[in-house]
């Protein structure tokens, strides 16, 4: 897995020694010193035309890094925590890497990519400042098997919705489940067969709807803090 850009890269040299193969430099003096002198028997220097191959044009800002895949976590882990966030045929990886980086510093304790194969995990580490790399996080395809199971385990389960429950006069479980749609389609009908309880972000304003990582914020940290 290869990600760039100096932020992320930092974050995951600071926090991921172990994942860490190789660190590339086309810039000189990107890295502080302590770093550089603790990663030098690991960092190769590289041309530019390089550097610019191996990020696909992208702002790598002179770092990359060569990482171990990403280690995803299990249904049966996330069985066990409080509040899961579950993303239902999201594939934009901005939208995603957003999501991430909010729940992580929300207090959400696990996502589920659902809906979806494969996701580009390399982008969505770097779209989440590196946030990724801290969650745990794993790809389950099917929405309806993710949902029936943890609502075995006596999670209940909340879809956003615009034509939800308003969010300020919801009271929440202490297992919950916040499901969400792709901007485009929304949440499933497979999914929204499964959910106990639409809600919704009040506006004060007129607007069609917020972006879903705008969105996904607000629902998190008022669902994150909720007290049963």
């Amino acid at each position: 897995m290869i990600i760039y850009g100096k932020q992320v890269c930092l974050h995951a040299l600071q926090e991921h020694e172990s994942a860490i193969k190789t660190v590339y430099i086309a810039k000189k003096g990107i890295l502080p010193k302590k770093v550089f002198d603790f990663y030098h028997p690991r960092i190769k220097f590289l041309e530019e035309r390089w550097a610019q191959s191996m990020s696909k044009g992208g702002n790598h800002q002179g770092i990359l890094l060569e990482m171990n895949p990403l280690v995803q976590t299990d249904l049966n882990t996330l069985k066990k925590e409080q509040f899961v966030v579950v993303l239902d045929a999201l594939t934009d990886t901005g939208n995603i890497g957003a999501i991430v980086r909010s729940a992580y510093a929300l207090g959400a304790d696990g996502i589920i990519a659902s809906g979806v194969k494969t996701l580009n995990l390399a982008s969505i580490v770097r779209t989440s400042s590196g946030a990724l790399l801290d969650i745990p996080f794993v790809i389950i395809p099917n929405v309806l098997d993710v949902l029936n199971e943890l609502k075995q385990v006596d999670f209940r389960i909340y879809g956003a919705s615009m034509n939800g429950k308003n969010l300020n006069n919801c009271d929440f479980f202490e297992k919950r489940v916040l499901v969400l749609g792709s901007e485009g389609a929304g949440i499933s009908k497979r999914a929204k067969s499964k959910i106990d309880e639409m809600i919704s972000i009040e506006m004060k304003h007129e607007f069609d709807s917020l972006n879903v990582s705008a969105a996904a914020a607000i629902l998190i940290h008022r669902i994150g803090n909720a007290t049963t």
